[in-house]
């Protein structure tokens, strides 16, 4: 079947409501063909705008291009989706022969002189051509990522931009493969029930289950999950345990084996560095932070270095508790004691938490039962705060068993969006929590939003309840503030939903947290899984007590990744390591930030650092950036009543709907009437006054 007659899957819409995809109707094998008409498709209809006789207008030329490429989007949107959420070996090979391929298409669009010959006439004659605010942003927007892709460079540049986006591609697929292969390999195998004390029943069952899916009958496995940290760390007794299970987490990626990122992540970095200097930048960073709120990378030090030193203070003070706990431990039982490690952390944190707090992890899990956290508590929030509604739906297709899917009804009754919730790990599913988008919103094409929270949280075996962790309820709100972004999206063209900054785009999900321990919806969902009684009022009280307990470590194991990350991309081409230095360039570049505090490693380390090797390379410290926003607007959301519709209102107008029609660093002005201060980050997290 040729390009120009395809009548795949993904050649039209789907039928479904919303467009949702037809995942029961979708094949692995529909893919590469959806691709190649895809990519064929587009490329014509960008020769025939850049072709047209007629003189360049806004609408035969930006309009157009908004028109273009639909099929390849569809296809794109869902293979990307599943290839996170439950890739397998044909996803795994179409994603290596079609990476360079997507690349090499972006460049012959981007580098067509022709095409961009029309855009720069628009573009310098825009204060003549009478566009209101939306259309002159989409077309400056539209202009300055062709030359941001290359367009104005040299032919000989624009073929070198082309061999280096290409090779990018290559070992930015295979970074990604090599992290899912290695959280899977390095899972820690345990031969003895034993050693497991201090684990739930039902996690001592779901690791003999994972044992048995590996052929490995009377033994139990502790998957990984991708940060440094471990959950199970904050629970097994057995020491040695704990450090084998923090040493296989820390030593993946730079193992030496075929799965090692170390030779990639160099390569990846001088790569970037080599194309930000044909560009014109002196530095990775500042190329990247050129088309961020912070602009620059002076700026984003000025703000991480003000940050480090009170984090880390902090968490030297809470070790200094941790230790004494331990000696106080070993003294007790007759035993030496020890010096805190960081495999030690997570275990005597929660000792110290239940001294200080009388409550620990397991007297809270029995009231955090999963679907209810989700329906009587993120969704109930969302209600009170914005009038809309939720109604499950058990007609749609899934992609996987383990999903729920929902309608979204506006405070008009209207279908606003369809929103898939996927919480549980496995192994074919990337580490971490995120949202993502399988169609979206704008009034050009006259869709509206099918948006997915993904999660990490462990199966537990057949016929026992899911109980979350606190940490695992708090990401369940803040993902849900990505999927609020995306259903309150109000663009006119395609290029602004959901296309914000990365160190704005954190900031709605940072403030829907907030509501995880607000009274009125912690008492609505925190109930007991058997009974159904609430949450005793005193351990509600202690919840919200402790949430900045333990947030010196918090804060610092985040500010180490995100300084790497900056330190990484703001090294000149010259400096840039090899493969064989980069734990070295690691270990050298977190001393001299100051993190030179063994007891607490950086959230990620280089080589499963999946987050700068993907879409936000020299832009980590973008949560942290979104935190500032998110924590000066939950302040203001507690001046102005709390949760109440009007404030609603006034987030979905000001922060959520926009998208990127407005420049980013004018909504929380806009929304709050002054500019956002980080004091009230260090008082939200604690650290305001140490």
């Amino acid at each position: 079947m040729s390009a120009s007659n395809y009548s795949g899957p993904f050649a039209a819409a789907s039928p479904l409501d919303l467009n949702y995809p037809q995942f029961d109707k979708i094949k692995d094998s529909d893919f590469g063909p959806a691709f190649d008409a895809g990519m064929a498709a587009q490329l014509r209809e960008m020769q025939v705008i850049a072709d047209n006789p007629e003189k360049p207008s806004f609408k035969n030329t930006i309009v157009a291009m908004e028109k273009s490429g639909q099929v390849l989007d569809r296809a794109t949107n869902v293979f990307f989706n599943l290839l996170a959420t439950d890739k397998n070996d044909t996803r795994d090979a179409l994603q290596t022969e079609y990476a360079p391929k997507f690349s090499a298409h972006r460049d012959t669009i981007t580098l067509n002189p022709k095409l961009f010959a029309r855009i720069k006439a628009l573009y310098d004659a825009r204060d003549t051509l009478g566009l209101d605010a939306v259309d002159r942003r989409l077309l400056e927007k539209r202009y300055e990522d062709f030359v941001r892709g290359g367009a104005a460079l040299n032919d000989a540049q624009k073929a070198r931009i082309r061999e280096i986006n290409t090779q990018m591609s290559k070992l930015g697929t295979q970074f990604g493969q090599n992290v899912l292969a290695e959280v899977n390999d390095s899972a820690v195998v345990v031969d003895s029930r034993d050693q497991l004390a201090g684990m739930s029943e039902e996690q001592i069952a779901a690791a003999a289950e994972a044992a048995k899916a590996r052929n490995l009958p009377g033994k139990y496995v502790i998957a990984l999950l991708n940060t440094t940290g471990q959950p199970s760390e904050a629970q097994l007794q057995d020491r040695a345990l704990r450090e084998r299970l923090h040493k296989a987490s820390e030593a993946r990626g730079s193992r030496g084996n075929q799965w090692d990122n170390t030779a990639i992540v160099s390569q990846v970095l001088k790569l970037r560095a080599e194309r930000a200097r044909m560009l014109g930048y002196d530095t990775s960073a500042n190329f990247v932070l050129a088309d961020e709120t912070a602009a620059n990378q002076d700026t984003v030090n000025k703000m991480l270095r003000a940050l480090a030193p009170k984090a880390v203070t902090n968490a030297r003070r809470e070790g200094v508790e941790l230790q004494a706990m331990i000696d106080a431990e070993q003294a007790k039982a007759g035993q030496p004691t020890f010096p805190l490690q960081s495999w030690d952390w997570a275990y005597y944190s929660e000792k110290v938490r239940a001294a200080k707090y009388s409550f620990d992890e397991s007297q809270l899990k029995p009231y955090f039962e999963m679907k209810n956290v989700l329906e009587n508590g993120v969704f109930f929030a969302a209600n009170k705060l914005y009038g809309i509604s939720f109604k499950e739906r058990t007609d749609l297709p899934k992609y996987h068993p383990d999903t729920w899917i929902y309608d979204v009804l506006d405070k008009d009754g209207s279908h606003l969006s369809i929103f898939i919730f996927d919480p549980y790990a496995r192994a074919s599913k990337r580490g971490g929590a995120w949202m993502n988008t399988y169609v979206a919103q704008s009034a050009l094409s006259g869709e509206k939003p099918v948006v997915a929270n993904h999660l990490n949280v462990p199966k537990p075996s057949p016929g026992k309840p899911t109980l979350l962790t606190w940490d695992e309820v708090t990401t369940t709100f803040h993902e849900f503030g990505h999927a609020l972004h995306g259903f309150f999206q109000d663009v006119r063209y395609p290029y602004f939903s959901m296309n914000v900054p990365r160190d704005f785009v954190e900031y709605p999900s940072q403030v829907n947290e907030m509501w995880a321990d607000w009274p009125a919806v912690l008492a609505n969902y925190a109930k007991h899984y058997q009974t159904g009684e609430a949450m005793p009022q005193a351990l509600l009280d202690k919840v919200i007590a402790a949430s900045k307990f333990n947030q010196g470590f918090a804060t610092t194991e985040y500010l180490q990744a995100a300084m790497l990350d900056q330190r990484w991309h703001q090294l000149p081409l010259e400096q840039i390591p090899d493969g064989k230095d980069v734990m070295a360039f690691e270990a050298k570049a977190l001393a001299a930030d100051g993190f030179d505090y063994a007891p607490v490693p950086p959230r990620y380390k280089t080589p499963y650092f999946s987050h700068i090797m993907g879409g936000y390379a020299a832009g980590y410290y973008a949560y942290i950036w979104s935190e500032v926003l998110g924590a000066n607007t939950t302040q203001w959301i507690r001046q102005h009543g709390g949760l109440t519709l009007e404030n609603g209102d006034r987030l979905r107008k000001f922060v959520l709907a926009p998208g990127g029609e407005i420049e980013a660093g004018k909504l929380f002005p806009n929304f709050a009437g002054y500019e956002a201060k980080i004091e009230a980050l260090l008082e939200q997290r604690g650290l305001d006054s140490k």
